[in-house]
């Protein structure tokens, strides 16, 4: 019988059994070599070193996220540009999460600040928004990432538009007043649950959204206490393991971090954690997002749930210059 003792940041033990554990395959361990390479990467670049980065072929040739989440550009945008730029009331706050990860390109945001300014709740106006992101779409352009798809919204809020049942959906939330209520919840599974509740939120984009507002100051949730596998992990997590026996996905997500400095130090690996911050729930929840990518060309025998052959976008080098990153102050990183 293997048994598993979780233990958070915040002392509280979670111990679980299970009868059959899950068994790793070779893409186990391409999934920790992964991330001590990619963490590698990340800190060349943090230096401004000159390319090549990696002699790993995959790594060089292929575009991938960063071993943890908050690294990643647009979750630096987030940060700095629509959290932590101003000293701003928590109403605004959330405002400002939503509205930008709705669409979760800074293009788009850039663009509704250009019009009409710097974004608050007490300024908005739908016909205003509506009008830009019309003119936007009317263009040719996208208003929304790729990097996950929204549902439309339309049986909901009635709409004849995405973006338009989108305002919607956040005019709704505050008008149930969610930036107060986000306060006074007392985890983050709370929180992911409210999300979860409004229409067109799944159950990746509630844990996505809840991650994004716990960077901000309305909530201070540990990482480490609550997780929620999304597709691309589910994938990965297939790779990984030849079965997973009686654990769920987040069990094993969970597992992940738990066996992480051992599973390093077992493989003489090298990995450079984020300023002393270990990989959380959810950066090892999105590795195996991006180990399931890099599987495909890494590991072409191992399918998994999509069965996806192919790894769509190329990485393209920017110019050399040094990159100012921005965490939670809370977390305490001291980028030295």
């Amino acid at each position: 019988m293997a048994l598993t003792a979780i233990i958070n940041d915040r002392s509280n033990i979670s111990i679980f059994s299970k009868k059959i554990a899950p068994k790793p395959n070779v893409v186990y361990e391409t999934y920790w070599r992964f991330a001590a390479e990619r963490q590698e990467i990340f800190f060349k670049r943090y230096k401004a070193q000159k390319s090549p980065w990696t002699k790993d072929k995959i790594l060089a040739l292929f575009k991938f996220t960063n071993a943890y989440r908050a690294s990643d550009r647009v979750s630096q945008y987030l940060i700095k540009n629509i959290i932590y730029s101003n000293d701003r009331k928590p109403e605004d706050v959330f405002f400002r999460i939503l509205l930008f990860k709705l669409f979760n390109k800074i293009e788009t945001w850039e663009a509704l600040e250009k019009h009409v300014g710097d974004i608050t709740f007490e300024t908005y106006n739908f016909k205003t928004y509506n009008k830009i992101l019309e003119s936007i779409r009317n263009n040719g352009e996208a208003i929304y990432s790729g990097a996950y798809i929204m549902a439309s919204g339309n049986s909901a809020y009635g709409q004849k538009f995405k973006h338009q049942n989108h305002l919607k959906l956040l005019e709704a939330m505050m008008i149930d007043k969610l930036p107060e209520k986000i306060q006074s919840m007392p985890n983050m599974e709370t929180l992911y649950n409210t999300l979860l509740s409004y229409p067109t939120i799944g159950s990746f984009l509630a844990y996505q959204f809840s991650i994004d507002i716990n960077y901000s100051d309305l909530t201070n949730f540990s990482e480490m206490e609550f997780v929620k596998a999304g597709p691309g992990a589910k994938d990965g997590i297939r790779k990984c393991f030849e079965y997973t026996g009686d654990y769920s996905e987040e069990d094993i997500i969970r597992m992940m971090a738990d066996k992480q400095n051992e599973e390093f130090e077992r493989l003489e690996l090298n990995f450079k954690s984020l300023w002393g911050r270990p990989l959380q729930l959810i950066d090892c929840q999105n590795l195996f997002c991006e180990v399931d990518k890099y599987s495909r060309v890494a590991h072409p025998e191992i399918s998994g749930i999509s069965d996806r052959k192919r790894i769509k976008q190329k990485f393209t080098p920017t110019s050399l210059t040094s990159i100012e990153y921005c965490f939670p102050k809370k977390w305490g990183i001291n980028l030295a």
